[in-house]
């Protein structure tokens, strides 16, 4: 017969206490993540396309274009690089008219392979920029966001994936895209708290009046609020 010997009295305490603290795990030390700045940050944008528009249906696709364009046009005011993707054009269509007004100059790398960065282009774009926090959107969620994400978490990159600019097929997909990606370590972050923590200070004048503006065209509750406010001074 196999005895099993089980710790007692102060010793069963300690393994038990180094057990709660992590210490017998080999838990690692939790992140700490800070602020995203105009000078950290890459912005990747992928598939707004308009066969995915007409068939996301998690949420209205009115919002989603719209947070999309409001974090676009503040890349561009903060001169944050901007990395955008197509696939197949040929079947999914050109990059819709609200982007390709709001990023002028920026032009789409096509591709066919669903992971953005499995393709080098888009890839090497990325890592030509020297950040490494990495924001991204697109259409859809549960492939052409969640894919590239999954990819730049395996290189060491910080990945944040704007929620409210991204959209899906059906609730579901969109809901269980973002539990797998909280899951593998990614941040969910809305398209308003990106543009502020760019933002970082309204001292910095060179770019304040140009966050109202943008604010006034795709927060219009905010930006009614900052009108006012201006109004009773």
């Amino acid at each position: 017969m196999i005895r099993i010997l089980r710790p007692t009295g102060p010793l069963a305490l300690a393994l038990c206490l180094l057990c709660i603290a992590g210490v017998s795990t080999g838990r690692a030390q939790p992140r700490v993540l800070d602020q995203l700045t105009a000078q950290n940050s890459v912005l990747l944008l992928a598939d707004y396309q308009g066969l995915f528009a007409f068939s996301t249906r998690s949420t209205s696709i009115d919002s989603v274009v719209n947070a999309a364009v409001g974090v676009a046009r503040a890349a561009r005011l903060f001169n944050v690089p901007t990395v955008v993707s197509t696939i197949t054009q040929s079947f999914a269509g050109p990059m819709v008219h609200q982007l390709q007004t709001a990023l002028p100059g920026v032009e789409p790398i096509e591709r066919t392979v669903i992971n953005a960065w499995h393709e080098p282009r888009v890839r090497d774009a990325v890592l030509a920029t020297g950040r490494r926090k990495l924001i991204i959107a697109g259409l859809w969620t549960d492939n052409c966001v969640m894919l590239p994400a999954l990819s730049a978490l395996a290189e060491g990159f910080e990945v944040y994936f704007v929620a409210d600019a991204s959209g899906d097929y059906n609730a579901a997909s969109h809901d269980l895209a973002i539990r797998r990606l909280v899951q593998a370590g990614a941040v969910p972050i809305s398209w308003l708290p990106v543009v502020l923590e760019w933002q970082g200070d309204w001292a910095r004048v060179e770019t304040a009046a140009g966050v109202n503006a943008i604010f006034r065209d795709h927060a219009p509750a905010l930006g009614i609020g900052a009108q006012y406010r201006q109004s009773i001074r």
